[in-house]
């Protein structure tokens, strides 16, 4: 247990986003002037992995150099997985997900006590598109309570962005180790083999999936050149390898969403050197510097914006991830929480910790909610109505021990059928808004309260 413990402690990691990075557990690891020398340092292997098409633009291009002990490619031929995992989608039509504009509402679902891994306690709750033709996303959600033992983990499908919820995840992945508390999170592009172990025993959290597209900072506007998620605060790993025999080493791979297994006599984790701009990253909430209106009105979530994943329309996005986090609320004359809303965008919110402004009750950690394109959504009646109670003492007030979050799109998405028969699906969600009572009256009370102002000297009647 303590070594465990000082492994978690000694992690080290490199700085910065879309940096080109190198790395190396012995030095002299990395070739020197070339990618692919006839013979690699300590006898090595030399293995890219491409995220983008060879010819994307060089600005957009995404590649990494492995230098290992063996190939990834030695293993056996794939085979479908028994059991066959029966809730994940990479491919959103009628046979597997249904339409529903309802707003929905899901309470955290338990942790098993049954034995379940991260793969296992895997599956999807809504999504659009299709992995097949590189474009769309998916939404899943995770419950686990044991380790991976002995296998890794490898989506070809698309880019996974992890939101631990409860319980840390220590993750092995080919260019080093992370370890990702509640409050952080895990970037793991296409590809990557990554292993997840529970230091805590336990954990519950959310999975963005994006289909044909990279994560990438938004374009800061008329902020200037600082301001949200700053660039150097998203760590990459360092590099760490594992080395000698592992029998019957299972790799799982999601394919289409279908999970296959190849065995193989070693360890993934055998990259001893590695350098490029391909690589999974970690990112801690916490450091993100949010913008908020200072005078009036509500700010559009959209400042908040942590990642996105654009479209080929300008200001369009596949996904953002967006959070609410702790912040000063200063507006005068303002209903401060979150507008009524009906949005072209698709909206699916989480909960890490503490309560979200707009929902008095019922949206708990580890919990979500899903309002549609188009569906109409907003502060419940407890909290609209203590907004406008206090009317007369609108002072600046500050949020504290909250962190939510937003996946949005712009695709419609389609909801699982599990999902939607699910036992922690809150049938009773649309009576937060039932509540809600007219306040029209023909006489407006808020210039019946506005003191008349002295006439000018000269002024006509």
């Amino acid at each position: 247990m303590e070594e465990k413990k000082k492994k978690l402690e000694d992690l080290k990691y490199q700085s910065g986003f879309g940096n080109h990075f190198s790395s190396e557990a012995i030095a002299g690891a990395l070739p020197l002037d070339q990618n692919s020398p006839l013979l690699c340092p300590y006898g090595l292997y030399a293995e890219q992995i491409s995220g983008t098409s060879f010819t994307s633009p060089r600005k957009l291009n995404q590649r990494s150099w492995l230098y290992r002990i063996k190939p990834s490619v030695t293993h056996e031929p794939f085979k479908p997985r028994v059991p066959a995992h029966k809730k994940l989608v990479s491919e959103f039509d009628a046979s597997n997900s249904r339409t529903n504009p309802t707003q929905l509402r899901w309470r955290p679902e338990d942790i098993p006590e049954s034995e379940t891994d991260f793969v296992d306690g895997l599956y999807t709750i809504c999504g659009a598109g299709s992995s097949f033709l590189r474009h769309g996303f998916a939404i899943h959600m995770y419950v686990a309570n044991k380790g991976m033992k002995n296998s890794a983990f490898c989506n070809a499908d698309g880019d996974f962005l992890l939101v631990p919820q409860t319980g840390r995840l220590w993750i092995e992945t080919e260019c080093g180790r992370l370890l990702v508390t509640p409050g952080e999170i895990a970037v793991i592009p296409q590809g990557f083999r990554f292993s997840v172990d529970l230091p805590d025993g336990k954990s519950r959290g959310y999975v963005a999936e994006i289909y044909g597209a990279h994560f990438q900072l938004p374009d800061l506007g008329p902020i200037g050149a600082n301001g949200l998620a700053a660039p150097r605060d998203f760590l990459a790993p360092t590099a760490w390898f594992e080395e000698g025999l592992r029998p019957e080493y299972t790799i799982v791979q999601k394919f289409g969403a279908e999970l296959f297994t190849a065995k193989q006599d070693f360890s993934p984790f055998n990259v001893v050197a590695w350098h490029g701009n391909y690589v999974p990253y970690k990112y801690d909430l916490q450091k993100f510097c949010p913008y908020n209106t200072v005078l009036l009105d509500h700010g559009d979530p959209s400042i908040n914006t942590v990642l996105t994943a654009p479209t080929d329309k300008p200001g369009v996005a596949l996904l953002d991830f967006v959070i609410f986090p702790p912040r000063w609320l200063v507006a005068e004359h303002t209903f401060r929480p979150p507008y009524y809303h009906r949005n072209c965008m698709s909206e699916f919110m989480g909960l890490i910790y503490g309560a979200y402004e707009a929902k008095a009750d019922g949206f708990l950690p580890g919990g979500a909610s899903l309002h549609s394109c188009m569906t109409p959504h907003g502060p419940d009646t407890t909290t609209y109505e203590a907004t406008i109670a206090r009317v007369n003492a609108m002072a600046p007030s500050k949020l504290t021990g909250t962190m939510a979050f937003m996946f949005e799109s712009a695709l419609i998405p389609r909801v699982c059928h599990w999902a939607l028969e699910s036992p922690f699906l809150d049938h009773d969600y649309y009576q937060c808004w039932i509540g809600l009572k007219s306040h029209f009256s023909r006489i407006d009370l808020n210039k019946t309260n506005v003191e008349p102002t002295e006439k000018e000297p000269g002024a006509s009647e």
